[in-house]
């Protein structure tokens, strides 16, 4: 019987989901919590009884460390950090889709307030979304409209961090119902959608987003698989917009949060976790 690692920083009712779904299955696996367990490439031993390990941690950089520790270091890991590396740079992520042919909102990277002029401009003038490269739950976001407001949020991130010098600026699309969709995605295959409804322009479950069963078209699977394919499979969570000529993804992320999500559209996510992790071990 294969031995499956998942990684956390906490148990969230996600990760005891992924638990219910390792016990229905009678899969050996371990809890491990990265901040107890020290990363020594000198001593793997700890590693070498896993056959592929999860990573679900709730802190980004805590779970990024650990990912690219134990890709380096050869062990089988979900998702890898060549996935990770592309999902957690929203502009690489629309990059990388757009080479490929993915429909995908139009972005364009800028630095400063000269810059984002000529972006808005190109975009179609405002309303524009403003947002950081990195980040989840719908923080560092903005809705710019108009000159004041773009000065004013410039100004604003030249106290944060360097890193938040240089910011996506985004075309504003009017949400088709006041929703959007997430994309449940293991290894290029939809295996069930939500809509998240909200009469904020966040829909994020998050911000109070309604979470409602999304049928699964042909358009959601064709685009899913794409989206999967460049960016390297894995198990993904896919957010899109709904648009006049099609659906077009927002982002991707590679840890999916799902514990509102089984109820309504009747799918065990973390059963088809277990299933894939169970396809990945050596």
């Amino acid at each position: 019987m294969p031995r499956i690692g998942l990684i956390h920083t906490g148990l969230r009712a996600d990760e005891k989901l992924l638990i219910k779904a390792l016990k229905k299955r009678q899969v050996d696996y371990e809890l491990i919590d990265i901040r107890q367990t020290p990363l020594n490439p000198d001593d793997l031993t700890f590693w070498e009884k896993f056959d592929v390990i999860l990573e679900r941690c709730i802190s980004t950089a805590r779970g990024n460390a650990a990912i690219e520790f134990l890709s380096n270091t050869g062990r089988q890991i979900v998702n890898n950090k060549d996935i990770v590396a592309i999902c957690n740079d929203k502009f690489q992520t629309a990059s990388v889709l757009s080479a490929n042919k993915v429909p995908v909102i139009r972005s364009i990277l800028v630095s400063d307030e000269s810059q984002a002029s000529k972006a808005i401009e190109s975009l179609g003038g405002y309303p524009v979304v403003m947002k950081s490269r990195e980040g989840s739950w719908g923080r560092l976001m903005g809705k710019i409209n108009d000159e004041d407001a773009l000065e004013a949020a410039i100004a604003h991130r030249r106290h944060l961090s360097p890193r938040h010098n240089v910011f996506i600026l985004q075309e504003y699309i009017d949400k088709k119902e006041n929703r959007d969709i997430r994309a449940f995605v293991i290894n290029g295959e939809c295996i069930c959608a939500i809509y998240r409804t909200s009469s904020h322009w966040i829909t994020n479950t998050a911000k109070g987003g309604e979470v409602s069963n999304c049928p699964v078209t042909d358009e959601l699977l064709e685009i899913c698989e794409n989206s999967s394919n460049a960016i390297g499979g894995g198990i993904l969570a896919i957010d899109l917009i709904e648009t006049t000529e099609g659906l077009v993804v927002n982002e991707v992320n590679h840890t999916m949060e799902f514990k509102n999500s089984e109820e309504p559209t009747g799918v065990s996510i973390s059963g088809a976790i277990t299933d894939y992790l169970l396809t990945q071990t050596k």
